[in-house]
């Protein structure tokens, strides 16, 4: 049993707190955008001239498991085996769950062109080989108003599903918003991944269904609607760009505000200052410790303590710049 294990069945059985709330750090960017996922290797002026080496971003990847704040962490099958022979996750209360696919359209390599065609279903890891290690992966999909292309997604579900059902593998599922242009009216696109995300799953047993779910906020309105639909539907949303530290902050508190019992957030923390400073201030956040103008101010001031440069200054940082958060 993880702390994951017991936040889930709390939230399952109606006893949600706010302490419940699950953080998981998404680690996973090697299988999408590969080198430059690892963040830049930044000095304490806050200048770099070169990404994280393998090595160093799984050494920070270390750090956040032992400060014990996550989770789940997310990361990829090659850098999970590397992990469990150094005994990252021995007698640790951090789930380590693996992306289970990579669909084309995180092929956001640098010089790319696939990510402007709409995804199409592709998977890497071996759930077989990677079961000894976790039980728990991420499955991605997305799905483009393109009955050809959502189709064929569909179709690589469930072959994923009698693969995980024979092996004994848990998953969560990520809807990404339509990837291309779908001609769908942006007003419009919120109500289609919703719908789309209920139908994907209706003709599922609770045995197949997905643990949770990792989904884009599309607002308040869009959000409450499809965590209210179904309370045995664990709702859990993504963070998206880096943007500001207001801007992680203010997503997490309102996306649990508007019924979201999860968030999953890659590069807002990989390319903080301090990812273990944003870290602890994410969970204050998510307990209702701190509000998220307050927790920018925090944050900066644990960066002046190590002596580390912030990005911008704290008003600039403290702005909300993502204008699906302006809509609360």
């Amino acid at each position: 049993m993880t702390r994951l294990d017991d936040k889930l069945g709390r939230i399952r059985a109606g006893r949600y707190t706010r302490q419940d709330f699950i953080i998981a750090d998404a680690k996973d960017g090697d299988m999408g955008p590969s080198l430059t996922s690892t963040g830049p290797h930044r000095a304490p002026d806050g200048t770099w001239t070169r990404y994280r080496t393998r090595a160093a971003f799984l050494s920070q990847l270390k750090a956040i498991v032992a400060q014990d704040i996550v989770d789940i962490m997310l990361v990829s099958a090659s850098n999970l085996e590397r992990l469990a022979e150094d005994g990252v996750f021995r007698n640790s209360a951090v789930k380590p769950a693996i992306r289970a696919n990579d669909t084309t359209d995180i092929w956001v390599v640098r010089g790319n062109s696939y990510s402007s065609r709409p995804s199409r279903p592709f998977r890497s890891a071996s759930l077989a080989h990677n079961v000894a290690r976790t039980d728990l992966g991420l499955y991605s999909i997305t799905f483009n108003n393109d009955l050809d292309a959502d189709h064929a997604s569909l179709q690589a579900f469930r072959e994923f599903r009698a693969d995980a059902a024979a092996v004994g593998f848990g998953y969560f599922l990520e809807v990404f918003n339509p990837n291309v242009d779908c001609g769908l009216d942006a007003a419009a696109m919120p109500a289609f991944v919703n719908d789309s995300i209920l139908r994907c799953i209706a003709g599922l047993t609770r045995a197949e269904r997905p643990q949770f779910l990792k989904i884009a906020y599309n607002g308040p309105k869009a959000l409450e609607e499809l965590a209210s639909f179904d309370p045995s539907l664990i709702v859990g949303v993504l963070g998206g760009g880096a943007g500001t530290t207001r801007d992680c902050y203010e997503l997490l508190a309102q996306a649990e505000r508007y019924g979201a019992r999860v968030a999953l957030f890659g590069r807002k923390i990989n390319l903080a200052e301090s990812p273990l400073a944003m870290v602890a201030m994410m969970r204050r956040v998510a307990d209702g410790d701190i509000r998220p103008a307050d927790a920018v101010k925090a944050y900066h001031g644990e960066l002046q303590k190590a002596g580390i440069k912030p990005l911008r200054p704290l008003e600039q940082d403290g702005e909300i710049t993502e204008a699906v958060l302006k809509q609360a």
